[in-house]
């Protein structure tokens, strides 16, 4: 059963504080990575047929796979998807950034190129459920990027396929090439390269703890998005709120992991009870109930504010990946919000219109990285390069400025370079 506080009366150690075992994976992961660097595609096959139970003849899906797959996919399911791309295509596009330059009259240029990352490596899970909304969600603000090719890997089943849904989103998304690879034995191919997976510039997309270690031990020989922990999310709600409502969309995340996080933060004690009481109604209904109710019961929290001011103030400590304002005023609340990932205004958005359809991506910051992180965007798919352009004039104008602050430092080298040219003239 879900866990109730009142703000203030408990530590807060207990309010905040979130169960997740400790596991060592970073050994086991090490000594993947170490295989895939030094084994190749052999290693790849022995993963796959050691973790996956599949004994496959290639690693890399052909057209032909995909567009079987695609075909055989429900009609109905490929125009939701092609609408949902349309959504995260319009969204992610407002967030292009441009080149820019700088002509100043004293002969200085300068500027800055924006360039899109050249490859990329999209991890896309497996296992308990497959999720061709990271497909769209991660392949497409990389397609507005311009990268120049797209790479995404993705555990197959255990008779050597790619989950059909998965390769149809792949499609319709625009992804290069597919692999079936999975694990952290992907995350290695992706950063190494071996004889058939190339060697990607830039590693997105979420996984389990071994996936999330592998970006973390790999991280510097090429870019990460995030490291990404369990789902999470918050419901801010008065007591106004209908308590099934609320009660579904908490269990829209503890669905997904047992190690999930879902806490309301309510000015109401009798909501409180009473999303309660949905929750365990609910909760035996549900496809994936087992998992729901380890999440609820080992990070669900209900937690009682004075008022909504102080509710926020808890989402703001928290920081978390959702965000539900489930009040007749949400706007009234949005300034005020510092810690978030994706932010669901009113009660009329619930979590789910955010990971599969509305436009915004759901590959969100976790674990109370929100303070200091963002959701995936266009900008993860770029570099920046600068430039300075300087006249003989203008660079004789400020020369001896430089030369000071050089010197100041300590760098000769440094100061002797800024005056060369102008001493040569002489």
């Amino acid at each position: 059963m879900i866990k109730i506080y009142k703000y203030g009366e408990v530590s807060d150690e207990e309010v905040f504080s979130r169960v997740v075992p400790e596991v060592d994976v970073a050994s086991v992961v090490s000594e993947i990575i170490a295989e895939v660097r030094k084994r190749g595609d052999s290693a790849l096959f022995d993963y796959c047929k050691k973790f996956d139970k599949a004994e496959l003849s290639s690693l890399e899906v052909s057209e032909k796979e995909i567009s079987e797959a695609y075909d055989s996919v429900e009609p109905e399911f490929i125009e939701i998807m092609k609408k949902a791309a349309e959504n995260i295509y319009a969204f992610h596009s407002k967030q292009v950034r441009n080149s820019f330059v700088i002509n100043r009259e004293d002969g200085v240029v300068m500027g800055q190129k924006v360039m899109p990352i050249e490859k990329v490596g999209l991890y896309v899970p497996g296992g308990t459920a497959a999720y061709p909304s990271s497909v769209l969600m991660n392949c497409i603000p990389a397609k507005i990027a311009g990268c120049d090719e797209i790479v995404m890997v993705t555990p197959p089943s255990a008779d050597g396929r790619v989950n059909p849904v998965i390769l149809a989103a792949a499609k319709i998304a625009g992804v290069d090439r597919v692999f079936k690879v999975g694990g952290a034995q992907a995350v290695a191919a992706l950063a190494y390269g071996t004889e058939t997976l190339p060697k990607v510039d830039k590693i997105v997309g979420p996984g389990n703890a071994f996936v999330a270690e592998a970006k973390k031990q790999v991280f510097g020989v090429v870019a990460i998005d995030m490291i990404a922990g369990p789902s999470e999310i918050m419901v801010v709600a008065d007591r106004s709120c209908d308590p099934d409502v609320v009660a579904t969309d908490l269990l829209s995340q503890a669905e997904h992991d047992r190690l999930a996080s879902a806490v309301l933060v309510t000015d109401s004690e009798e909501l409180a009870a009473k999303v309660s009481d949905s929750l365990e109604r609910i909760i035996p209904t549900l496809l994936r109930s087992e998992i729901a109710r380890a999440s609820i019961d080992n990070n669900g929290k209900i937690i009682i504010a004075e008022d909504l001011e102080l509710a926020i103030e808890v989402a703001n400590r928290i920081a978390p990946e959702h965000l539900e304002i489930c009040v007749d005023n949400p706007f009234d609340y949005l300034a005020k919000i510092k810690n978030a990932g994706s932010i669901f205004m009113g009660k009329n958005c619930p979590e789910a219109l955010g990971d599969y359809f509305a436009g915004p991506n759901h590959t969100l910051p976790t674990s109370g990285t929100a303070r200091f992180s963002s959701p995936l965007s266009v900008d993860d798919f770029v570099k920046k390069s600068q430039f300075t352009y300087y006249t003989a004039d203008a660079l004789e104008a400020v020369c001896r400025d430089v030369e000071y602050f050089a010197k100041k430092e300590g760098l000769t080298a440094h100061a002797a370079s800024a005056v060369v040219r102008s001493e040569k003239k002489k």
